[in-house]
C-alpha cells in the first residue's frame, strides 16, 4: 500500500467507482464526494494527499473550487488534478493555471494512475523508493537500474538522472536551461547544447519502441509524454 489518500470529487457515481477500482488496485485509499460542499468537509476532516476534481459539478464548478483551495493556506499545498470533458486549449490553460495537472475524459485507468503518481512525486508525498513504470520502461530508485520490457538497459549516469527527472515530471515541457538546473545542478557550468547530446543518448538507450517518450518541443526544449 502507498498510504496515500485520494479524494475523488465527481457527481457521476459510475465514474467515481471506475476511478476507485483503478486506484485501489494500485494501492491507494480512496475517499469520494459528489459536490464541492461534501468535498470541502472531507478535505478539512481527513486532509487527503491529492484531489481528483471534476470540472463540472452541481452547485459550483470544480475549477472555482480548486481556486478556493489554492487561495487558502491550509489547503494550498494539496495537489489537484482536474478531470474534464473540455479539451479546448483555453480550458487546458485555465485548468493548468489552477490545478497541478489536467486529464481529459475519456482516459484509461493506467494513464490516470501514472499521472497521479507523477503529481504526488512532484508534491513530495509519494514513496521515493517505489519503482517508476511508464509503459515498458521501469526505473528502480533502490537498485539504480532501468529495464526496458524486462531487459536491463545500458545507460550512463547522466542519462539515468535525466530519465529519472523526466519520469517524475511527465507531460510538462522544459527548456534546456531548466533541465541543466534540475539534472546537472545550478552550480555546474555546462553548455545548453550538452543537453541535446544526452537526450540523443537517452533516446538510444530507450530503444526504437520507447524513444518516442522523449519529445522535442519546438521553440522550448523537451517533454516526456506517453501522448503523441
Amino acid at each position: 500500500m502507498t498510504g496515500n489518500n485520494i479524494l475523488i470529487v465527481d457527481d457521476e457515481a459510475p465514474i467515481r467507482e471506475m476511478i476507485m477500482v483503478a486506484l485501489e488496485m494500485a494501492g491507494y485509499h480512496c475517499l469520494e464526494a459528489e459536490n464541492c460542499a461534501e468535498a470541502h468537509g472531507i478535505i478539512v476532516d481527513q486532509r487527503p494527499d491529492l484531489i481528483l476534481l471534476d470540472w463540472m459539478l452541481p452547485g459550483g464548478s470544480g475549477i472555482e473550487f480548486a481556486r478556493r483551495l489554492k487561495r487558502d493556506e491550509l489547503t494550498a499545498d494539496i495537489p489537484v488534478i482536474m478531470l474534464t470533458a473540455k479539451c479546448e486549449e483555453d480550458n487546458k490553460i485555465q485548468g493548468l493555471e489552477t490545478a497541478d495537472d489536467y486529464i481529459t475524459k475519456p482516459f484509461s485507468p493506467r494513464e490516470l494512475v501514472a499521472r497521479l503518481k507523477a503529481v504526488l512525486r512532484r508534491a513530495g508525498t509519494a514513496d521515493q523508493n517505489e519503482p517508476i513504470v511508464v509503459e515498458g520502461v521501469t526505473m528502480d530508485p533502490v537498485s539504480h537500474r532501468v529495464t526496458i520490457d524486462g531487459n536491463p538497459s545500458d545507460m550512463g549516469p547522466t542519462e539515468y538522472r535525466l530519465l529519472q527527472f523526466f519520469m517524475t515530471h511527465q507531460e510538462r515541457a522544459y527548456t534546456r536551461g531548466q533541465l541543466l538546473d534540475h539534472v546537472w545542478g545550478g552550480n555546474v557550468y555546462v553548455e545548453e547544447r550538452t543537453v541535446d547530446v544526452h537526450i540523443r543518448r537517452l533516446r538510444k538507450a530507450l530503444g526504437n519502441e520507447y524513444e518516442r517518450l522523449v519529445q522535442t518541443v519546438r521553440g522550448t526544449g523537451y517533454r516526456f509524454s506517453t501522448r503523441a
